[in-house]
């Protein structure tokens, strides 16, 4: 029997895992390695130079300077057609980037949803400005300063703020695809039943099949469409969104236990306690008391 070669995970997806971000120039680090779970992070590359980025179902030819935009949730490829390839790449989880803010999810922002275009045509003054923000992220990494997280955080707050002047792209190709369209649809409407505000009107649509009844289509067509587009099944995502919302409210809020499972959708506290720990490896209770 063929043994399995296991990969081991290298040390820079262990300091981004735990630091939550993590930025660094492309161009003196053009030799280095740098494995890490695709995923679980969000990407902002600026890049100088010719290359062919294959993104769910498009396909962006780029010759110049451009800013990607990277979602774990939705497959993406790129190929460097230059000789010489220059720029930026910072990545970060949601967690990094939402912090104790319940904002809005980053799935709905136009850069990197299902559906969006994730590539910007950058002038060389945008360069200039942008090269500045993404080099001040680098130096405030290996601060001392205390509040460097949150200094981060506004950094990279200015720059989706900055693209969102920008036209995006139109050099690309379609695929004619509908299951694209039906994955970005799915996500929308997940993230609209968020965050939750009242602990008196719970969570309607927690299952696979509520989002396809919803979406007026066969939970099979639903499901296969999620699984192809973004890697996971739809459970999955309906799931670790729970769990996200779950976690949030018993950090951010006063309500108790039960009042949390059930705006959740749980009909018993069990059940939710059950859920949290499956999907947690704790209890609510024990969560609220390590954060307090």
């Amino acid at each position: 029997m063929e043994k399995k070669i296991v990969r081991s995970i290298s040390e820079f997806n262990n300091e981004l895992k735990l630091k939550g971000f993590k930025a660094f120039q492309i161009e003196d680090d053009s030799n280095a390695t740098r494995t890490y779970s695709r995923k679980e992070f969000f990407k902002i590359c600026l890049t100088t130079g010719h290359s062919k980025i294959h993104y769910a179902d498009k396909s962006f030819d780029q010759d110049g300077t451009i800013l990607f935009f990277g979602n774990p949730n939705i497959p993406y490829s790129w190929e460097t057609i230059s000789t010489k390839y220059i720029g930026y790449t910072i990545l970060f989880s949601e967690d990094f980037l939402k912090n104790s803010e319940r904002s809005e999810s980053l799935h709905q922002s136009p850069f990197f949803k299902i559906g969006g275009t994730p590539v910007l045509q950058i002038s060389e003054e945008q360069r200039l400005f942008l090269n500045g923000l993404f080099q001040k992220m680098i130096d405030e990494q290996q601060s001392d300063y205390i509040y460097k997280d949150e200094l981060i955080r506004n950094y990279i707050n200015l720059i989706i703020h900055e693209s969102l002047k920008l036209q995006p792209s139109e050099n690309y190709n379609v695929g004619k695809n509908g299951t694209a369209r039906i994955a970005s649809i799915f996500l929308e409407l997940l993230e609209r039943q968020f965050p939750i505000e009242n602990a008196d009107n719970p969570l309607k649509l927690t299952t696979a099949q509520h989002y396809a009844e919803n979406l007026h289509i066969h939970v099979n067509y639903l499901n296969r469409a999620v699984k192809e587009i973004t890697g996971k099944s739809t459970t999955t995502h309906i799931t670790e969104r729970i769990t996200a919302e779950a976690k949030a409210l018993l950090q951010h809020t006063d309500w108790n236990i039960a009042e949390i499972g059930y705006a959740l959708g749980f009909a018993y506290p069990t059940y939710f306690n059950n859920f949290f720990k499956k999907h947690t490896g704790t209890n609510p209770k024990s969560l609220r008391n390590i954060e307090v």
